[in-house]
């Protein structure tokens, strides 16, 4: 075991000098840092919320928002499919949680029930999204299956976690923190974001647009005014307190849009201007052909920005919304657009702001607890075991510079829970060495010699370090598994930690040992 082999050599002087330059764009000033030569490493430990400040917010999807948004798209299914199928009904309505109609011919019952079969998917393992239900006078209704709810709250909030990743990205803040908490709720962390008021305007909003045709036949006086099933009334953003009435059918929406910035108009006002995909811009220019003379809705968030007279054919794809905004607001929405719509409208329930000085208080105490915790196990492992202690040390400094080197490398968000894990590590990398120094005396006192006593020591404490480490991996896996933020922080560091531990403890101080060896043909060992 203690032999010198030239591969063990070179892989701990490999670590030593990974660990060193990974670990050193972490101390260097900015200016050195950017000086750098390209080939050496650049990258940095992010600091997590609680070590730099920040924001964090907790969200959750509005279920109901979503329920009544599908609830629409169903209830346009159902009126196509009973159109093709030349069925007449009455009275359809999306309310309380269901889609109803009356057909006026009762002779139309199975026909109807078999063109409303088509409508809504199907849910793997769970059958059909939807449960159609009548009576003998030819009322029907269309509900939502609870699975069908379930599957569509999952799927919108692993959209959101995508979406507002896109969105906080834009803002330029570095490696926010974005999961899931529960069945319908995103927590979010935003490290060196101070303001949380301005990822909620980002966040927040849903940026659903769609360019809708009105319905220039019907004029809505207020919110109550009765419109046709295929129309809707929204609130005119250009007019406060008026109401336009557009078509339900979506012409043309967001999710065709690949590019949105902020511009001027000819008369220098701020606008957004965007680009549509292929298939955007053919639909865009063939409805604006077909409806040259009227108006067309452009509509975020169930609001009409605007309500322009088609005058011309819009062909190519390219467009301008136009508005009361500013620069800000302007840029602030073709961020959003960039991003991509929310699936469901989300409801703030929780923020807190960490302050950049709290942050740098964390930073000075995690630093002075693990400076503490190296002094303390320095000073034991040297007192217990003088010249292998000095060893066992050597390897703690080794084992600190690959996990920092590692850490660094993937750009790990470092917690304070993290520096938690890194002050165990050591503990766990000397609990390693005392094994092997307590095995190492044993054989000594046994009667071996110096150099088979020692040798002894690493082969016969090599299992139970195995097994101690082993049983610390699981636990870190399981953590960082089911774990989440802080928790995760601690586990990433821990399972790192143990890792390095085991191949510092044994290989490191192992070699240190073998050249103590060559060097003084010792008779005895300096721990017996």
């Amino acid at each position: 075991m203690l032999e010198l082999s030239r591969w063990k050599i070179a892989v701990v002087l490999a670590s030593v000098i990974f660990g060193i330059l990974f670990s050193l764009p972490n101390v260097l000033p900015d200016q050195v840092l950017a000086q750098w030569p390209g080939f050496l490493p650049h990258q940095r430990l992010n600091l997590g919320l609680d070590l730099q400040g920040g924001s964090s917010l907790l969200y959750e999807v509005d279920t109901d928002a979503l329920k009544k948004e599908r609830l629409g798209d169903l209830q346009e299914e159902a009126s196509q499919e009973l159109h093709d199928a030349q069925i007449q009904f009455s009275g359809l309505t999306a309310t309380s949680g269901v889609v109803a109609l009356k057909l006026t011919d009762l002779t139309q019952i199975d026909a109807a029930q078999t063109a409303l079969a088509k409508v809504g998917g199907t849910i793997a393992g769970s059958g059909r999204e939807v449960l159609v239900t009548h009576d003998a006078v030819g009322n029907f209704q269309i509900a939502l299956t609870p699975a069908a709810i379930q599957q569509g709250v999952r799927n919108a909030v692993a959209q959101s976690i995508e979406i507002i990743r896109r969105r906080i990205d834009l803002l330029g803040t570095k490696e926010p923190d974005i999961r899931q908490q529960g069945a319908d709720r995103i927590a979010i962390e935003a490290p060196g974001e101070s303001d949380p008021q301005k990822l909620k305007d980002v966040i927040g909003q849903t940026a659903k647009l769609t360019f809708q045709m009105v319905d220039e036949s019907v004029q809505a006086q207020d919110a109550t005014t009765i419109v046709p099933p295929d129309d809707q009334a929204l609130p005119d953003e250009e007019h406060k307190g008026a109401f336009i009435v557009v078509k339900r059918r979506v012409s043309v929406d967001g999710g065709m849009l690949t590019h949105a910035q902020q511009s001027f108009d000819q008369n220098n006002a701020p606008v957004v201007a965007f680009r549509l995909n292929g298939a955007g811009s053919h639909r865009f220019g063939q409805v604006t052909t077909e409806n040259v003379g009227h108006r067309f809705a452009i509509i975020l968030d169930n609001k009409v920005i605007e309500a322009p007279v088609i005058e011309s054919p819009i062909i190519g794809g390219q467009g301008q919304i136009s508005g009361n905004f500013t620069v800000d607001s302007a840029n602030q929405l073709a961020l959003l657009l960039n991003s991509g719509a929310l699936p469901a409208p989300l409801k703030a329930i929780e923020q807190n702001t960490v302050g950049a000085d709290l942050g740098a208080d964390a930073v000075r105490a995690g630093v002075t607890g693990l400076a503490i915790g190296a002094v303390l196990i320095f000073a034991f492992i040297i007192l217990a075991y003088g010249l292998f202690g000095i060893f066992a040390a050597i390897a703690l400094v080794v084992n600190l510079l690959m996990m920092f080197g590692v850490l660094s490398m993937t750009q790990a968000t470092l917690t304070l829970p993290g520096i938690a894990g890194l002050i165990l590590t050591m503990a766990v990398a000397v609990d390693a060495n005392v094994l092997i120094y307590e095995r190492m005396r044993d054989e000594a006192n046994s009667g071996r010699p110096a150099m088979a006593a020692a040798d002894a020591g690493y082969r016969r404490a090599l299992t139970s370090i195995f097994d101690a480490n082993v049983t610390t991996m699981i636990s870190a896996l399981i953590m960082f598994s089911f774990g989440a933020g802080p928790v995760k922080g601690f586990a990433w560091t821990l399972s790192i930690g143990v890792i390095t531990s085991v191949f510092s403890a044994v290989l490191v101080t192992q070699l240190l040992i073998g050249w103590w060896f060559r060097m003084t043909r010792a008779k005895t060992l300096p721990i017996a």
